[in-house]
């Protein structure tokens, strides 16, 4: 009888092929792209060095995707070999205990990162208990104050079954462990690993106290001014003071706040200049709570890449719900520049 061999230990097993790697391939690399191409077809590698190549790539290091998978490193480091063996090409720059990946490897990451987010879809769907109608869906808070909250009537029109759960969190959710099946989030687009489609630009109004407009007397004056930034859009003043004309290389005056509420607050506190979005500006300044000491219009005409919106943001494998899919054709439908009646 053979003996028994840890799960862990056989999990990760190197089953090695003999090959000649070649003069100016590295020793551990020993496949080759011509037997690929002479095999007529593409063989996929071991699933589990797939595995370990996707903890590693988002650790940037074997010891910490061991940690994460519960081996040594000298397992992660076999498994690497084993896929680069298999795949003939080299996935990671070895430079002492730091890796670096190639591109290949970040190429390769992409696809994996999209495989295992299917795997991990199909298993919450299967595992899910509740309403096959259940839409769990998260929103930045002013979008769903502003926009979404008076519009609902109108999704449930088409879709009178659908059980929606609204959460409201300023940062993008992990899809998975927070069981979210669809997003809408404010920023520029930058969620690469999902699908993100723009919903309606969010517009700002740089706006202060009306005791702290009497120091502003041209853009020039931002300089010596306390500025408040949004903690999700770091750079979001720097493209404010390049499309005004004002050269600052560094801002050094500032205050952070963590989402539109905060910097509406802080702004009408006098605590520093605030961006405040287009619908609560026109109400201050209407009002006489606020003052936009370069007038309303003084960002009009910004490049579009650099104006903030909302965008609906999902992984791509939940469009395969059906009322994830109806939310997302209901959204996209809607026009949301336009204030519901």
């Amino acid at each position: 009888m053979a003996p028994v061999v840890d799960g862990i230990e056989e999990l990760f097993r190197v089953r090695r092929p003999v090959r000649d790697p070649g003069p100016d391939r590295p020793k551990h690399v020993q496949g080759s792209r011509d037997e690929a191409v002479r095999s007529r077809g593409v063989r996929l590698p071991p699933l589990n060095a797939l595995r370990v190549f996707h903890a590693v790539m988002r650790h940037r290091s074997f010891r910490n995707a061991a940690n994460e998978l519960f081996v040594t490193p000298q397992a992660v480091s076999q498994q690497i070999k084993l896929l680069e063996d298999t795949l003939g090409v080299l996935l990671f720059d070895r430079r002492g205990r730091a890796i670096e990946p190639t591109e290949d490897a970040i190429l390769l990451a992409h696809y994996v990162q999209s495989g295992f987010d299917e795997f991990q879809e199909g298993v919450r769907r299967i595992c899910k208990t509740g309403p096959s109608h259940q839409i769990n869906l998260n929103a930045s808070p002013y979008f769903a104050t502003r926009y979404l909250l008076d519009r609902l009537d109108r999704f449930r029109d088409r879709l009178p079954e659908a059980d929606i759960r609204l959460k409201t969190m300023v940062e993008v959710p992990d899809f998975v462990r927070d069981e979210i099946d669809v997003a809408i989030q404010w920023g520029f687009g930058q969620w690469r690993d999902y699908e993100a489609t723009l919903l309606v630009r969010d517009p700002k109004v740089i706006c202060c106290a009306p005791a702290r407009a009497e120091t502003l007397r041209g853009p020039d004056d931002l300089r010596r001014s306390p500025l408040l930034h949004l903690v999700l859009a770091p750079g979001l003043w720097g493209r404010i003071v390049g499309h005004l004309g004002v050269a600052i290389e560094e801002i050094e005056n500032r205050i952070q706040v963590h989402d539109a509420a905060s910097m509406r607050r802080a702004t009408l506190a006098g605590l520093g200049v605030g961006l405040i979005s287009m619908l609560d500006a026109m109400e201050d300044l209407q009002a006489g709570r606020l003052v936009a000491p370069f007038g309303p219009a003084a960002l009009a005409g910004m490049a579009p890449d650099d104006v903030p919106g909302f965008y609906l943001v999902l992984p791509r494998a939940n469009r395969r719900v059906k009322s994830v899919t109806a939310f997302c054709d209901w959204a996209l439908s809607e026009d949301w520049s336009q204030r519901p009646e």
